[in-house]
């Protein structure tokens, strides 16, 4: 059964300890006598202790010492407590739902404390005995406070609607907190789209990225520019501490480019599209998520692609403003219930819930062949002057008896290390071999290029990537043999089939791709 209680103690209760907590010195002792370390305690998980001590931060089995001074932890009533602090979009539907679901299929009660909307925590207990086996507290303010309460060691799970800044990376590496960047130090929970959002009585359908960067920055205030309806443009964006907003900045906006004056700032995506669905002259960029009785805009590249932003255009990232869901980790053990919870977080069992809470899952799903008419239609269309009729009927015979997966995955800008959901793809797709999904199956890596260089030269890049993933993923199935894995094959196609315009620098990017296809 669950339960909900408000409790003016429960304020004190989440600051004071889990938010705030002053670490004391102790002193840990081995059972024989032989070894003592003296240090500064950083936590403990319910397993190892944590000190801070003059050889550095060290981690030390519970088991094997015992703990003098006042700040040691009282065993016998100890709880182990996970703080995740950051983006209200995160906290407030998506990880709730992931937790009472957890505790259900693990045979716990979950009871709520409730200080505010904002600041809460659950407690698990066994159903049988009673007895709490953890418990999750929560903050939520904005991507940059969970990313600085993470810095600042004051919660243990920052949650992000955007990457880690080039600053928190550098700020992280410069603290016990380490690399950022490192593996392990981030999970996708969930994706998202930040999605130009219009009212039912406006006609725009698809609007450029540089269209949508010249109006937010003021130089377009009229729709008559675009609609031939001679009504001002009034615009509608998230406050400058959302994740959401941070990342429409850097994508569309670029670091030179100011915002224009009279944006309307809000501090909810529900909120943005609310005020949109009200007002035929209102231009918001809201969320995938929460587009309410706003309608979305398709994003239009100069050659006449346009994309739309839907499921499995979020999940393939062939939409240009996919937005992974963060979750940013500390480079300590978490206790085993945050542990497990975590791993939860990223199973088959956990993605119907991700569904229901509105947001798009990372399961992969089969796109059928009578489904991408339109993307062979397109690689006929847009092909260049080097590919001749010979490629494209390679491509439509070799994929014609194949069904493609939305797992997609794609590189950094101007490097070969793969972008965050592709890095989440690679662990989704192993962990799915490990467990057989595809032992009847085999699997093709496609890989694609953009259109810039020579043909030739754009095969063979395009095939050192489809490669690169291939071995990647055969990494991430660790737990299985070669010999107990599907075939895993490469194909690559180069430019024959764009997904963007190759004008601009993302439709390049959407472009440089590795597909995933069955066969």
């Amino acid at each position: 059964m669950n339960h909900c209680r408000a409790a003016a103690s429960a304020a004190l209760f989440l600051f004071f300890t889990s938010f705030g907590a002053l670490a004391e010195t102790v002193t840990l002792s081995s059972q024989t006598g032989g070894f003592a370390m003296r240090g500064t305690l950083m936590g403990y998980d319910g397993e190892f202790y944590r000190l801070d001590t003059e050889h550095g931060v060290l981690s030390l089995d519970a088991a094997r010492v015992e703990c003098s001074g006042a700040g040691c932890p009282d065993l016998d009533g100890f709880v182990p407590v996970v703080t995740f602090s950051g983006a209200r979009a995160l906290g407030e539907t998506l990880l709730p739902a992931l937790i009472e679901t957890f505790a259900s299929r693990n045979g716990y009660s979950v009871t709520r404390d409730v200080v505010d909307d904002l600041t809460f925590s659950y407690e698990l207990a066994e159903r049988s005995g009673g007895s709490a086996v953890g418990r999750f507290d929560f903050r939520l303010t904005s991507s940059d406070e969970g990313m600085a309460d993470l810095l600042a060691e004051v919660a243990d799970i920052a949650l992000s609607l955007r990457e880690a800044t080039g600053a928190e990376i550098a700020a992280g590496r410069g603290s016990l907190l380490g690399d950022l960047n490192g593996r392990g130090r981030s999970r996708i929970i969930a994706l998202d789209g930040i999605v130009p959002l219009v009212s039912v009585g406006n006609p725009l359908a698809e609007i450029g990225l540089s269209q949508l960067r010249s109006i937010f920055a003021g130089e377009i205030a009229d729709w008559s520019e675009l609609t031939g309806l001679e009504q001002p443009i009034t615009l509608h964006l998230r406050d400058d501490a959302s994740g959401q907003a941070q990342a429409f900045l850097t994508r569309v906006m670029g670091r030179e480019t100011a915002l224009a004056e009279g944006i309307t700032r809000h501090d909810s995506n529900a909120a943005i599209a609310d005020a949109v669905a009200r007002d035929p002259g209102a231009l918001g960029i809201g969320s995938y998520s929460e587009m309410g009785n706003a309608m979305p805009v398709a994003l239009k590249g100069p050659c006449g692609f346009a994309s739309v932003a839907s499921e499995t255009s979020l999940k393939t990232e062939d939409y240009p403003l996919t937005a992974p869901l963060f979750a940013y980790l500390p480079n300590y053990r978490l206790p085993q219930i945050g542990r497990r919870f975590l791993a939860y977080m990223n199973s088959p069992a956990a993605q119907p819930v991700i569904r229901r809470a509105g947001f798009v899952d990372q399961f992969p799903r089969a796109i059928p062949l009578d489904a991408q008419g339109h993307r062979f239609a397109t690689a006929i269309a847009r092909a260049g002057d080097e590919i001749g009729l010979s490629d494209l009927q390679r491509l439509v015979r070799v994929l014609s008896n194949m069904t493609r997966l939305t797992l997609t995955f794609r590189f950094e800008d101007g490097a070969a290390q793969l972008d965050p959901q592709s890095r989440s793809n690679i662990a989704l797709l192993g962990e799915a071999l490990e467990r057989g999904v595809f032992d009847d199956r085999a699997l093709v890596f496609v890989g694609f290029s953009d259109g810039l260089g020579p043909a030739g030269l754009n095969r063979r890049l395009s095939r050192e990537r489809a490669r690169t993933v291939r071995d990647a993923v055969r990494r991430a199935s660790h737990g299985a043999s070669d010999a107990a894995l599907p075939e895993l094959e490469i194909e690559a196609f180069g430019e024959a089939m764009p997904m963007a315009c190759d004008e601009t620098e993302w439709g390049r990017g959407v472009n440089r791709r590795v597909e995933v296809w069955l066969r």
